[in-house]
């Protein structure tokens, strides 16, 4: 059993994954809907989001996520790396599928110290995604930038 401060930081950093998996999908979406008009990997990509929201309510109360944020706080925050470089459409699926497949790792490796159920189940989502990027990557690669 973890001790309430250790809590606090595995709920810290659910939480921070939550948001960056969920926003990195809604992204991956939008390109496969409004880029790619795909609706086979678009709806892919809704279900997806769409499980990973239940499964997330049931692994930590939003509640206690909410308390434990502290994005003003955050060491991380102003830290870019490459996160302002997208030369073309490409580089934005890319950039966010890879934030997808990190922080569904993230959630898989510190859900196993709250419920093994979830963490299987982060594993199981997390191969979804590969497979969905293996689909999307030839079809991306296809894609001209606009203007």
């Amino acid at each position: 059993m973890l001790k309430q401060n250790k809590k606090s930081t595995v709920n810290r950093i659910i939480d921070a994954n939550i948001n960056r998996l969920k926003e990195g999908l809604r992204v991956c979406e939008e390109v496969t809907r409004f880029i790619l008009n795909n609706r086979a990997l678009t709806l892919q990509l809704k279900k997806l989001r769409h499980e990973i929201d239940a499964l997330t309510r049931t692994l930590v109360p939003r509640s206690l996520l909410l308390k434990e944020r502290s994005a003003e706080k955050d060491v991380g925050r102003k830290l870019q790396g490459n996160e302002l470089k997208r030369g073309s459409l490409k580089d934005v699926f890319f950039a966010n599928i890879q934030r997808v497949k990190e922080s569904t790792r993230v959630l898989e490796e510190f859900s196993k110290l709250i419920n093994i159920n979830s963490a299987l189940k982060f594993k199981r989502i997390r191969y979804k995604i590969y497979e969905i990027e293996k689909k999307a990557a030839g079809k991306i690669s296809s894609i001209s930038n606009p203007g």
